[in-house]
């Protein structure tokens, strides 16, 4: 990156608001974010909100997407890499003693092994989507995984139609229950090797950085606790929200783990939301 392209992004993500916004939509990477969604996970006015991104399309550091009546903005992840890179390299010259806890040896090289990870599903709720896909992985992994799940703000008890569901597709209920995800954060927590957003608003959630830096992702799905109309059609989107995640989930375990380095597995997993969310489309 050329030094006054640099020099724009910094002075543009020199603001805490815009800083805030593209921290957002980094988290959601690498699909995109709708404003209304990001206003108000950040508590902005859309006014002041349309400036922020305005200037950080400006600065090439995220682009606007047009998907039907939607507008989403996405960062631009090769900019973004530009810009990590001019900070690490150009202005800190590749001091070792700047990049040695970046550039680590598993970061790139085959660090997985083909077993025995912990993986960790986040929802807002944790009654349904993330219920689903930790009982989901714990029997379609066949004991490669240990599944976990929670919510940022869980309810108390589990959603009976996602008890249904699970039952109905038998899944055993044993050991499923609500939890915070600060569950997972005590110094005895396991280390995560995998962390899943399956729901918008976990994702736009301040989390910090978890332990042991796992590969994430984010594979939204609209939240089936929200469905109207009768209980045979809240029952039908709780079923073709647990179908979807089946459909994910699945291509996840197939994965090739120790074979692909890190970068090529967090390629992958970025793929597997919109690939397998496909057959639901049109």
């Amino acid at each position: 990156m050329e030094h006054i392209s640099a020099s724009k992004a910094f002075a543009t993500l020199g603001h805490p608001d815009r800083l805030a916004v593209f921290r957002l939509i980094l988290r959601f990477a690498p699909q995109g974010v709708r404003p209304t969604e990001m206003a108000a996970a950040l508590g902005l006015k859309q006014n002041t909100l349309s400036h922020h991104l305005a200037d950080l399309a400006a600065s090439g550091l995220v682009r606007a997407e047009r998907a039907g009546r939607s507008l989403y903005y996405a960062a631009d992840l090769d900019k973004t890499e530009g810009l990590i890179g001019y900070l690490a390299f150009d202005v800190g010259r590749g001091r070792p003693d700047l990049l040695s806890p970046l550039l680590s040896p598993d970061k790139e090289g085959p660090a997985m092994p083909a077993a025995g990870f912990n993986v960790l599903f986040i929802c807002s709720g944790n009654s349904a989507r993330s219920i689903f896909a930790e009982a989901l992985l714990r029997d379609i992994g066949r004991g490669r995984f240990t599944a976990h799940s929670a919510g940022t703000r869980p309810n108390t008890q589990l959603n009976p139609f996602a008890l249904e569901v699970l039952t109905r597709n038998g899944h055993d209920l044993a050991g499923l229950r609500s939890k915070h995800i600060s569950e997972f954060r005590q110094p005895l927590s396991p280390r995560m090797d995998f962390v899943f957003t399956v729901c918008d608003t976990a994702a736009a959630e301040e989390c910090p950085p978890w332990p042991g830096q796992p590969i994430t992702g984010h594979w939204g799905l609209p939240d089936p606790v929200r469905a109207a109309g009768t209980d045979a059609e809240k029952a039908l989107v709780f079923a073709q929200t647990y179908a979807a995640l089946r459909r994910r989930i699945a291509a996840f375990a197939e994965l090739p783990f120790d074979t692909l380095n890190r970068l090529a597995l967090q390629a992958r997993i970025d793929r597997i939301g919109p690939d397998a969310a496909a057959p639901d489309r049109g």
